[in-house]
Order: C-alpha cells, then sequence, then structure tokens
C-alpha cells in the first residue's frame, strides 16, 4: 500500500479479496492465508477452549479471542434486549391491571351510586305514601 507519491504506508499488510465459495477445505492447513480462509468458513465452530493445530499461531488465537470478544458482546446485549423486552411486557402488564382496576372501581362507584338513587326514589315513594295517606 502506497499514497500518490509511491511512498510505501504499510510495512506488513495487504487487501485480499477471497471467495469463499471456492475455497476448498484441506485436512492440512499449508499457508496463513489457507489458515484465514479456513478461519472465516469455521470460525462459529470452533472450540476457543481446544483450538485445532491449524490454528496454533498467535494470529489465529489473536483472532479467535477478538471473535469470542465479540460474541460475548453480543450474548450480553442479546441478555439485555431480553431483560427489557421482559421489563416492558411487565410494565405493559402493571398497566393492564391498574386500568382492569380502575375500571372495576368505577363500575362500583356506578353501582353505589345506583343503589344510592334507588334508595332515594324508594324513600321518595315512602314519604309520598305517607303524605297521602295523612291527607285522607
Amino acid at each position: 500500500m502506497q499514497n500518490d507519491k509511491g511512498i510505501k504506508l504499510l510495512n506488513h499488510g495487504g487487501i485480499y479479496i477471497m471467495e469463499l465459495g471456492n475455497f476448498h477445505k484441506k485436512t492440512k492447513t499449508h499457508n496463513d492465508l489457507e489458515r484465514w480462509l479456513q478461519f472465516l468458513i469455521e470460525a462459529e465452530n470452533i472450540n476457543d477452549k481446544a483450538l485445532p493445530r491449524w490454528m496454533q499461531t498467535k494470529e489465529m488465537r489473536q483472532a479467535m479471542t477478538t471473535l469470542k470478544r465479540f460474541s460475548d458482546k453480543e450474548i450480553a446485549y442479546e441478555r439485555y434486549q431480553a431483560r427489557q423486552d421482559y421489563l416492558r411486557e411487565q410494565r405493559s402488564i402493571q398497566l393492564d391491571l391498574e386500568q382492569a382496576n380502575l375500571e372495576a372501581t368505577q363500575a362500583k362507584e356506578r353501582e353505589m351510586q345506583a343503589l344510592n338513587e334507588k334508595q332515594q326514589a324508594l324513600e321518595e315513594i315512602n314519604r309520598l305514601k305517607a303524605l297521602l295517606k295523612h291527607k285522607k
């Protein structure tokens, strides 16, 4: 890699384009490029506690450590999201319960109001009956 004046930007490194679908797994990995190809294809199935022989290089161990760190962060994020979903669900249930309790309380108050009005009406009827009886 170099700038427009031809000055090298890096002593090591490069950009590689690899077609993973065209890589055929070999029983033995011979060079770094094959190691990287195999890692990119099989990484999710590799046991980070017991790395295969072809991964026994400093770079491959570092790649696996980085992958594990990303994976752990993803798992932590998924747990966080699941907890947030649970809390939202619990809050929704709580709001539904509060709404149901409010509606039940209001219904009870309306019922009490109706009973009170009925009692007042009965008392008025009895008062009027007594008035009629007294006038006769």
